[in-house]
């Protein structure tokens, strides 16, 4: 325009931008001659509208904070499962107008919290609807929706405040949550997750044909996560792991090239290639899922540690009809109480579970005992999930220096026996008990041997075994060098009395003939291309195994046998036990168990579909394949057997 601004009308138009979720305004001069000033008017209003709603829609949304502020039946109640949204923008907290409020936005809400699913829909509002696909992993990641329009007063227009309202996980149900003293009885799931540190995290795992398998990493995303976790019982997931970040599994692949929608009920209802040619554990696919807010790590603390890691082990309870911090009593205290302390306070898993903890003066005020006999399967939640003494408390050290400590950590190793070198390597031997004498020493030999004629010959069944670290640290021996046992006779040390148990059981579960085995000598052997042996037992090395590598204790060494004399012949099961007194903690015990099939003629054995499974209590077996219940299980590290308490 060749005219100047004096010889123009104006017109003061509203600019608007969009930045942060939020809408700012700004006045600004356009200036046109008088007779185009109607049309052009028009035209920008008409321009600036497209323009602007355009945008608005592909805009996500960008809040300083969210939360759910619970409805008055809801605030003495954990988790908190219904609520109004609110929204903090511009230093304020917002709620947002039911106004096009979708059950795909409280989908999306519920699994940010960590709820699988999400209820029916039952005053200073934020001015803006939301677009949620039901598939986002955070508010944030949903599209902004129209303007809203508000009254003078601020309060929304035609609708009323979102209440969300979530249906929380079998695992945090309040029902469930306080008690957990029943046991539930569930059909086996497809679908779980081993080696991670926290509730809500692992590596995936799925059944197929009686036998877990791993999903690749291939096309791996935030969408299948989701999936999984929300099948779990958890939120929508917070990341999708791949690489093995969370360990490596074991046996067969079973998924590949995973694609899901998002609304699957079950991984296995998502699109997948059942080719994993070319897979590797090395590609294991793993999640973390959202969580509910439960509040456990108010009701536990580590106290006088020199890190937040480790301490003592200190309790809230109730004292006098008022809550008071005390110590737990250290009778038996071991891993997998200690497995849940870490778990519970969010720290990861246990690296080391103490019996003393002068070291580590807490305050006088808490040094009374206040739990007692406590004994855990360590898949609790928290520790007063765990069996123990509850208002009669019953310890024979007292607390003070003699309560219980924990020293945590965010890795830990995963020791996985290979099951076909055990099945490719079995055959039998008969030597002559002049020949054992160290091995007898040792108790390597049935109890028949105290009494064998010294010329009489014993007959050994032998195998070799290769015993991995999948885990994500070092497999390392829980005593220092110094206190190490020195066995004259085999001259060596021995790290860890007590490394595997070798047994053979009658087809109903019963133990007929034992072996016994010490790490007398816990080093890399071998490792995968890439990765350096680091221990070694020559010269009073360091013992231990390395992630990604392996010890192997052939089958020609003493003690690495079972001694079957006294057996008839028959079939039975032949069952291997890595640590089984879980003296090291690791993040997965469920891999440590193999056992085989085994038919024995008098002459001959032949060992045969050897895999791995769960240590067990009672378990029936029949042939031609095993049948094991889920429901019985017996820990090694307590005194009694007893229903396992499936969440669920």
């Amino acid at each position: 325009m060749d005219s100047s601004p004096e010889d123009c009308d104006w017109l003061l138009y509203p600019v608007e931008w969009f930045m942060f979720g939020t809408v700012v305004c700004s006045w600004t001069k356009i200036y046109f001659q008088r007779s185009e000033l109607y049309i052009l008017s028009a035209v920008l209003r008409a321009v600036m509208t497209l323009f602007l709603c355009s945008v608005s829609q592909g805009l996500t949304v960008q809040v300083e904070d969210m939360r759910i502020r619970a409805t008055y039946s809801q605030r003495k109640r954990i988790p908190i499962t219904e609520g109004f949204l609110e929204v903090k923008d511009g230093g304020k907290w917002r709620q947002i107008c039911n106004e096009e409020w979708t059950e795909m936005n409280s989908r999306v809400i519920c699994g940010m919290y960590g709820f699988p699913g999400q209820g029916l829909n039952k005053k200073n509002y934020w001015g803006f609807s939301v677009n949620c696909t039901g598939n986002e992993a955070n508010l944030a990641d949903c599209k902004l929706g129209r303007e809203i329009e508000l009254k003078g007063n601020s309060t929304c227009g035609q609708g009323m405040p979102v209440v969300v309202s979530c249906v929380p996980g079998r695992a945090f149900a309040p029902s469930v949550s306080t008690g957990f003293r029943k046991a539930y009885r569930v059909e086996q799931p497809l679908v779980r997750l081993r080696g991670g540190a926290m509730i809500g995290e692992g590596r995936v795992e799925v059944l197929k044909n009686g036998e877990w398998g791993t999903v690749c990493d291939d096309n791996w995303n935030i969408r299948a996560a989701t999936v999984v976790c929300r099948e779990l019982g958890f939120g929508s997931a917070k990341e999708a792991l791949t690489g093995a970040r969370l360990g490596q599994g074991i046996g067969l692949v079973h998924m590949n090239e995973v694609e899901c929608s998002g609304f699957e009920k079950s991984l296995t209802e998502c699109y997948f290639n059942r080719d994993a040619l070319g897979c590797s554990h090395e590609e294991d696919a793993a999640v973390r899922c959202n969580v509910p807010a439960m509040g456990f790590h108010t009701r536990l603390r580590l106290s006088g540690g020199r890190n937040p890691y480790e301490g003592r082990v200190e309790v809230l309870a109730e004292k006098n009809g008022t809550l008071a911090w005390g110590t737990v009593c250290s009778d038996n205290w071991g891993t997998m109480e200690a497995m849940v302390v870490c778990r519970q306070l969010g720290l990861g898993f246990a690296s080391h579970a103490f019996q003393e903890t002068w070291y580590w003066g807490g305050e006088s005020s808490a040094d009374t005992v206040v739990m007692s006999g406590v004994r855990c399967s360590g898949t609790e939640l928290t520790l007063d999930q765990c069996l123990h003494h509850g208002k009669h408390i019953q310890c024979a050290k007292g607390g003070g220096r003699f309560s219980a400590g924990v020293s945590c950590t965010q890795t830990a190793p995963d020791l996985v026996l290979n099951a076909q070198v055990v099945e490719q390597t079995t055959y039998l031997e008969d030597r002559p008990m002049y020949a054992l004498q160290c091995a007898q020493e040792e108790n390597c030999l049935s109890s028949s041997a105290d009494k064998a004629d010294p010329t009489s010959y014993r007959r050994l069944l032998r195998f070799s075994s290769q015993i991995h670290n999948n885990g994500q640290s070092d497999f390392r021996p829980r005593a220092a060098h110094h206190s190490w046992i020195w066995h004259e006779c085999h001259r060596h040390y021995h790290s860890m009395e007590v490394f595997t148990h070798y047994d053979l059981l009658s087809l109903n579960g019963t133990k007929v003939a034992e072996g016994h085995k010490a790490s007398f000598c816990l080093e890399d052997s071998n490792c995968d291309e890439g990765i350096q042996k680091r221990y070694e037992c020559a010269n009073f090395g360091a013992q231990g195994i390395t992630v990604g590598c392996w010890d192997t204790y052939r089958h020609d060494i003493d003690c690495q046998w079972i001694d079957i004399t006294d057996i008839k012949p028959g079939d039975y099961i032949f069952q291997v036990v890595i640590n089984p007194n879980y003296e090291v903690a690791e993040s997965d015990y469920t891999n440590n168990v193999m056992k085989c099939r085994s038919r024995y003629d008098g002459q001959r054995i032949w060992m045969y579909n050897c895999h791995h499974t769960r240590a067990s209590a009672g378990i029936e077996i029949h042939q031609p394949k095993f049948v094991q219940s889920s429901a019985v299980q017996c820990w090694s590290a307590c005194a009694h057997c007893s229903l396992i308490s499936v969440l669920g």
